[in-house]
Formats: structure tokens, sequence, C-alpha cells
């Protein structure tokens, strides 16, 4: 079907194609254009929310700990942002945390993981295995039931995700579900959406090089078992949800993950939502189709982790 008319007047304007940013550009002036261009949508009211941070070796990282209700204990939600490894925050993404929280009644822990290129990989999963490490390890502390756990995350946060899952697998941590939203996955940039769409809709494939070139740096990252695709731990994994988009780029990432997971009989279920393009739970537009997709992924996690919505919220 055709690109949601939802993104029409986006998509009119050229300044809203993603691009690799002029190199005489600050970083801190490319993330403040970049991150005030995602869109915060409905916040519900939260219980509580709080910020708080992790001391990690050599570093502090920071996160958002958001809870439905005043019960004691609660499963929680790991949640990983988007923004291409480079950019995107904590703020970015509190209406979708929020969201998160009121469709699945379950807290969310938002990890302010450190960006790309000062902070490669595997540095910013480290920062939010780190973080999964931390609470569930401390869970009276944090008021998170550690064997009830989740991972979720938009774009490149769903590539945290998966590595983060590695971890977890390697180290023998439970996890329910693992929750991807048009994750980014392959630094190849190669697969057959990315050379259809390298254009575009919005997301272009010289972006996406860049963005891996600035998350992975040194050339045997590459090669790490830790990075999505690498057959590592795969069998490992817990349920897994993949949401995708049909106007992605990244679209055959998240179906190569499926694929993969479903032949080491990995209970699943992924969509390709069509219409959409890539990061449309945090554009200016809205439709029934983006409606949906997020509540795919909330059902599912709400299955994985038997929990209810906290209240019909937007």
């Amino acid at each position: 079907m055709p690109i949601d008319p939802c993104f029409a007047q986006l998509l009119a304007d050229p300044r809203n194609i993603v691009r690799p940013p002029p190199p005489h550009v600050p970083m801190e002036k490319v993330r403040r254009a970049a991150d005030a261009a995602m869109v915060q949508g409905d916040a519900p009211e939260m219980a509580d929310v709080s910020d708080g941070t992790v001391r990690l070796p050599g570093r502090d990282i920071c996160f958002r700990h958001y809870r439905p209700n005043e019960a004691a204990v609660l499963p929680a939600i790991f949640f990983c942002h988007g923004g291409g490894f480079v950019w995107g925050s904590i703020e970015t993404h509190d209406g979708i945390c929020r969201r998160l929280v009121a469709k699945t009644g379950a807290a969310v822990i938002s990890v302010g993981y450190r960006l790309a290129p000062e902070t490669q990989f595997p540095g910013p999963v480290e920062d939010a295995y780190g973080v999964l490490r931390e609470v569930t390890s401390n869970g009276g502390a944090y008021g998170i039931d550690p064997t009830n756990t989740a991972l979720c995350g938009d774009s490149a946060g769903g590539g945290i995700c998966v590595s983060v899952a590695k971890f977890a697998a390697r180290d023998a941590i439970p996890l329910r579900h693992l929750a991807l939203i048009y994750p980014a996955l392959d630094p190849g940039c190669d697969s057959a959406s990315q050379l259809a769409l390298a254009a575009g809709p919005l997301l272009t494939q010289e972006a996406m090089r860049w963005f891996w070139s600035c998350y992975l740096g040194a050339p045997q990252n590459r090669a790490s078992e830790f990075l999505p695709l690498h057959s590592a731990y795969l069998e490992s994994f817990p349920p897994t949800t993949i949401a995708t988009a049909e106007y992605d780029p990244l679209k055959d990432e998240g179906e190569a993950l499926a694929s993969r997971l479903g032949a080491h009989g990995i209970e699943l279920a992924s969509e390709c939502f069509l219409g959409m393009i890539h990061g449309f739970l945090s554009l200016p537009a809205g439709s029934p189709t983006t409606e949906a997709a997020f509540n795919f992924v909330c059902a599912r996690l709400r299955t994985a982790l038997g929990t209810r919505p906290q209240n019909k919220g937007p």
C-alpha cells in the first residue's frame, strides 16, 4: 500500500530527510536539532517518576524510573531509546516510555546510555547492561521483581537491546521478553530494503552507514559476537516481538532477525506495518496504524509479564 498520508506534510519538506550532518557542524548542535525534531506525544500521568544513576566502572549512567501505581513490587521493562546511536535521550523518549507504562502496567526503566561517536560499541551496550544488572541484583531497593523483566527499544535502541540480551544470555540472567520497534541491526546496510529505500522516505542508507561508523569505530568491532545479527547466543533468547515498517530501509534487518530466532525455535511474533516509515512513533503524525503497532508491542509485553493496562490512556 502507499505511504500513509499522515506523513505527507512531514515528507514534503526535504529538510526532514535524515542524512549525515556536514562535518563542520558541532555534534552538540546536531544533537540539539535532531532531539528537538522528536515528538513526545501524549504523556499519561504516572504514580511516580524518579531519576537516578548507576555507578559503573569509570562512569555514572543515568536512568528514569516510571511506575504506574503504588504496588511495592512490579515487573519491569528496561527501555533503550533510538537516535542512530548518536542522538536521542531519556527526554526525547519520555512520552513513549509513559505510554508504555500506561499500556502495559509495568514499571519502565529508561536508560541514558552514552552516545557515539564519543562512546563506541560495546560501551553503550555495557551501560544498558550495567543498569539491568544493578536493578535486577537489587530488586527490593527499586521495587522491581528481578524474575519478571523485559527489554524494549526502538531503532538504534532496539539494536542495543539485542546486544544486551546476548550479554544476559551469556550470564544466565533471565528475561521474559524482548520487544523491538523498527530495530537497527545490520552494519552492512546492504539488504534489499536498504537498497530499495536508500533515499528514504525520511531515513536514508547514507545516514545509516554514518550512524554505524560512529557506533562501531574500530574495524574489529564489526566481527563481535555481541552485534545483533551474529549467530552467538540467539538460541538462548527470550520470546521476542519485532515491529517493522513497510517503507523503512531497516525492514529487512528486523525480518532477518525474526528468521534467525525462528530457526532456533524462539517464540516469536513479527509484523510489518503497512504504510509506515522509520521512526513513526517519534514523528509529528499519527494514524490508526501507528496506534495498532504500539498496541501490538504492548500486548505482547503484557502477556509476557502477566500485567494489565494501567488505564485506557492515550
